[in-house]
């Protein structure tokens, strides 16, 4: 992550912001900023180095300790508060190069002195360590890990429903319903007429089709009397001998059916 000064701090309908308003009041409690690049100090001191190609064994710690403070300066200036980490950081560089700075008194002692940079080496070091493990567990898949995929076996359903056998009793019971229903309705005829099958016969084929099914008892008229109940009920037999008509029942006693065969 890289600011610089020029970089807008909003834009409101389009135009940039390069400052907050002078009399803006924000509470120190409402607004907190995360750094995604920088996770701390540390962070941010191995991301200098590496942006410069240096050695990590032998750091420069003036010119890091200048562009550490320029950035901390940076975030002050666009009112960002920071961390106490990074303040810490920024005094222990600064300790770090007075002691560089200064002139070093004379060991008596014949130990070998101890670079004041060694403490901080050794934990950019272990911070460097820690920071490629996570990045290797973050690139791991996240399937199996994080997520699991969900799945289902598909049965196949071998159960199928066969509509039942419609028999000879079946169509004698259907028979027997139509002619109670045709008294109800029966009445004297001064004169005959006559009724002939094969035009009963067409006229059913008339009214059925083979798309949708027309009910049994829809055929018969019972003004008709018993003569045109049992003209109907010949006709209707002639078609389902001679494969002209389909004659189907959902379920024992229900309803009967029929339809042109396709």
């Amino acid at each position: 992550m890289s600011l610089t000064v020029d970089e807008p701090i909003a834009r409101v309908r389009g135009e940039p912001f390069a400052a907050l308003p002078a009399d803006l009041y924000i509470p120190p409690d409402a607004l907190e900023v995360f750094l995604d690049a920088f996770e701390g100090p540390l962070d941010l001191l191995l991301y200098l180095i590496k942006r410069q190609n240096l050695d990590i064994l032998d750091i420069p710690i003036a010119a890091i300790t200048a562009q550490y403070m320029d950035y901390l300066a940076l975030l002050q200036e666009l009112r960002l508060e920071l961390a106490a980490e990074y303040l810490v950081m920024a005094a222990w560089l600064a300790e770090i190069k007075s002691r560089l700075l200064l002139p070093r008194a004379p060991s008596t002692s014949g130990e070998a002195e101890v670079d004041p940079r060694a403490e901080l080496i050794r934990r950019l070091q272990e911070y460097e360590r820690f920071k490629a493990a996570a990045e290797g567990l973050d690139a791991l898949p996240r399937l199996d890990r994080d997520v699991f995929a969900a799945g289902a076996e598909w049965v196949e359903s071998g159960t199928v429903r066969t509509p039942p056998r419609v028999e000879l009793t079946d169509l004698l019971a259907a028979l027997g319903e139509v002619l109670r229903r045709a008294e109800l309705h029966g009445h004297h005829h001064v004169a005959a007429e006559p009724l002939s099958v094969r035009e009963r016969m067409s006229r059913i084929l008339e009214t059925v089709d083979a798309v949708r099914f027309t009910a049994f008892t829809a055929l018969f008229m019972p003004a008709e009397g018993r003569r045109g109940v049992v003209v109907t009920f010949i006709a209707v037999l002639e078609l389902i001998r001679e494969a002209l008509l389909e004659l189907v029942q959902h379920e024992p006693f229900a309803p009967l059916y029929v339809r042109l065969r396709g």
